[in-house]
């Protein structure tokens, strides 16, 4: 609404951070027999959020604590699920696991080797700095077996890729600053990157990136690629394209509605609807038909053109793929699809 105020996003907290923050309470417990009422970190860059426990107990030996996750404005799936980190002391170092909820790694191409609990590294190194500064504040040996679970997290994991990149059962302990910034571009990019890592990883030659569900399908049925060989590059196909230059395959499929590969083919690498337009004039000029310069959307010039404009917005959208990665050996291709997933046109 015109002149209506608008509120400032608010950020949260990673899984990672959570789990941090789980783990120094839990340490607390052991180390002292008595949990403390909040506990706050200082994260990677300089943030010092505080928590209250969501959930503590303890045993013989053993302590564990909780912590509910805030993702602030963000729409994160993992929102509001409970991060439970129980520590006891281990024969030598940190050791991690992964209780009920939290995902196991089965392929490789991850920045864990397979048979791992997915719980990433940064958060790995949060941890350790905890065991060590509050072993040396209370005289302890740092040398603590920490259990990570997050209930209900295999039911989570499945709105995720962690299934797709070969996590399996469960969510992954995420962060590298400990801060969920709401509707940031950052968290989608990187599981693009690590699709691709898994792609290279299995040894896979054709991966293939789509801007939704719809052409995820019809692509795979195009080409018969497995699930680890499709990434999920929603808007993001300059980010794709960047990170498989320094690290390629030999084959590279993109495919999409037939809007978003209009932008694509007229030079954008962000497809989002705020960030790149169709130049209708341009448009027009390319397929010819003087009509389309008046087209309100894409699937208006479709319709008015038919199959054709299908097939010069698929030429075009190859030619700037070639662009993209000229000084590579990648070969490109481009599906362009209508809104049911019907095949309009290829190109490559």
């Amino acid at each position: 609404m015109r002149g209506a105020a608008t509120r400032e996003l608010r950020r949260g907290w990673t899984t990672g951070a959570c789990a941090t923050a789980a783990t120094r309470a839990a340490l607390v417990r052991l180390w002292t027999g008595a949990f403390p009422e909040t506990v706050s970190l200082i994260l990677p860059r300089g943030e010092l959020p505080v928590w209250g426990l969501a959930h503590r107990d303890a045993g013989e030996g053993w302590a564990e604590a909780g912590i509910v996750k805030d993702a602030g404005d963000d729409p994160d799936v993992t929102h509001g699920c409970m991060v439970i980190a129980r520590v006891r002391a281990s024969d030598g170092g940190v050791v991690f696991r992964g209780g009920a909820g939290i995902g196991t790694v089965t392929r490789p191409g991850l920045p864990l080797a397979v048979g791992e609990p997915a719980i990433n590294p940064v958060p790995r190194r949060m941890m350790v700095a905890e065991v060590e500064a509050l072993a040396a504040e209370h005289g302890q040996r740092p040398d603590v077996e920490i259990t990570l679970s997050i209930p209900g997290g295999a039911e989570i994991a499945l709105k995720t890729w962690n299934p797709r990149l070969g996590i399996a059962g469960g969510l992954s302990v995420l962060g590298t600053t400990g801060v969920v910034r709401p509707f940031s571009c950052a968290a989608w990019i990187a599981s693009i990157h690590r699709g691709i890592d898994v792609a290279r990883a299995e040894g896979l030659h054709h991966v293939a990136g789509t801007t939704g569900a719809q052409s995820e399908q019809a692509v795979q049925a195009l080409y018969g690629l497995p699930d680890y060989g499709m990434l999920d590059m929603g808007d993001f196909v300059g980010g794709l394209v960047k990170y498989l230059c320094r690290h390629p395959v030999p084959r590279l499929t993109i495919g999409g509605g037939i809007a978003k590969m209009a932008k694509l083919a007229q030079g954008a690498r962000d497809l989002h609807s705020a960030r790149s337009q169709v130049d209708f004039d341009r448009l027009a000029q390319v397929c010819g038909v003087r009509g389309v310069a008046q087209a309100e959307t894409v699937l208006h010039a479709y319709t008015i053109v038919g199959r054709p404009l299908a097939r010069v917005i698929a030429d075009a959208a190859k030619r700037e793929l070639e662009a993209m990665v000229e000084k590579t050996d990648i070969a490109v291709d481009v599906v362009v699809c209508d809104r049911a997933g019907t095949v309009l046109a290829r190109a490559g």
